[in-house]
């Protein structure tokens, strides 16, 4: 069997440092010493709102829907990536706030929950499964409807589940409406006139997730700067927070794997299963936090948002080529 092409996004998968998250790390480092103040500070917080907005709309305007709809075929395949997002990971989120203070604090425990509740990554997902030899079109028909209903599900379950667990949130049903849901629904509408376009000029939304996940981390970690959020975070605890993302990346990737066999799915259909299902979507997941949180909290919950994604980043990439040799 031919190897699978090796695009651009590739390059990333099998490294184990993502270019983005070094990125981030240089403005979080940015944010914590060099902190925006004072009018600066707000023209920030303006210019983040009109990229979100604009993010979210090209979400919508990218998203083929008559694809979507098709997909939904598979409803085996694709209910189990669904099942992996929004039900196996929440549990394990919940089963993190059992832990105790002292070995996890508070804020990074809220973190942990706040990635379980995201969406699944698109590019990186989609070349994993490539990178197995799976099913690449259910995997990117899977992506999509999770990207697709977490502009709805992610705000309700953070609405529940985090004020549940002593997170209130902080966030407005307005903002959500008029920041998240509206532009996205009006990239939908306009989608069938300039969808083919933005999908031809993928630089335009490659610059416009990037330029707003960094935009968000410095605006994010500069306020909780000014108001000594950041101040708990040692060494240590950084490294827990690690171990705790790693054993919860290992408990959704085992369940996902030896659950589709038990559903009857083919090797290929399981590809796609665990590369969607376990992955978190970093470009949406940063976003989201800066209307569903207030600026203080929003910092604290990005930290475990992205290691995480780094940590899916080195494993996955090493796991879709170990599937793919065993073929």
């Amino acid at each position: 069997m031919p190897r699978p092409d090796r695009p651009r996004l590739l390059q990333i998968a099998r490294g184990w440092v993502d270019p983005l998250v070094v990125m981030i790390v240089a403005v979080l480092l940015l944010g914590l010493f060099v902190p925006a103040q004072g009018g600066f500070a707000d023209v920030l917080a303006t210019v983040r709102t009109c990229a979100i907005v604009l993010l979210f709309f090209l979400y919508g305007a990218r998203m083929p829907t008559r694809e979507v709809l098709d997909g939904l075929r598979n409803w085996r395949l694709q209910g189990s990536m669904l099942a992996a997002t929004y039900v196996l990971l929440p549990v394990l989120g919940l089963l993190v706030q059992l832990l105790p203070d002292a070995v996890l604090a508070p804020d990074l425990r809220r973190g942990v929950l706040y990635l379980t509740l995201l969406p699944s990554t698109v590019q990186s997902s989609v070349v994993f499964t490539s990178v197995a030899r799976g099913n690449v079109a259910a995997a990117i028909t899977g992506a999509t409807i999770s990207n697709v209903s977490g502009i709805v599900v992610t705000p309700l379950m953070v609405g529940v589940l985090m004020t549940a667990t002593g997170g209130a949130h902080g966030g407005s049903l307005t903002g959500i409406l008029l920041q998240l849901l509206l532009p996205f629904a009006v990239g939908q509408v306009v989608q069938p006139w300039i969808g083919g376009w933005v999908r031809r000029h993928a630089r335009i939304t490659r610059f416009t997730d990037r330029g707003t996940i960094l935009l968000v981390a410095y605006t994010s970690v500069s306020q909780a700067s000014v108001s000594g959020a950041w101040d708990d975070v040692t060494a240590v605890a950084l490294l827990v927070l690690v171990v705790v993302c790693a054993l919860v990346l290992a408990g959704v990737l085992a369940a996902s794997w030896w659950g589709g066999a038990r559903l009857g799915l083919d090797r290929a259909d399981r590809a796609a299963l665990v590369m969607v299902g376990s992955t978190k979507s970093l470009a949406t997941g940063l976003p989201m936090a800066a209307v569903l949180f207030t600026p203080v909290v929003a910092a604290g919950v990005a930290l475990p948002v992205i290691v995480f994604h780094q940590l899916q980043l080195a494993t996955c990439a090493v796991i879709a080529r170990r599937i793919a040799r065993v073929q």
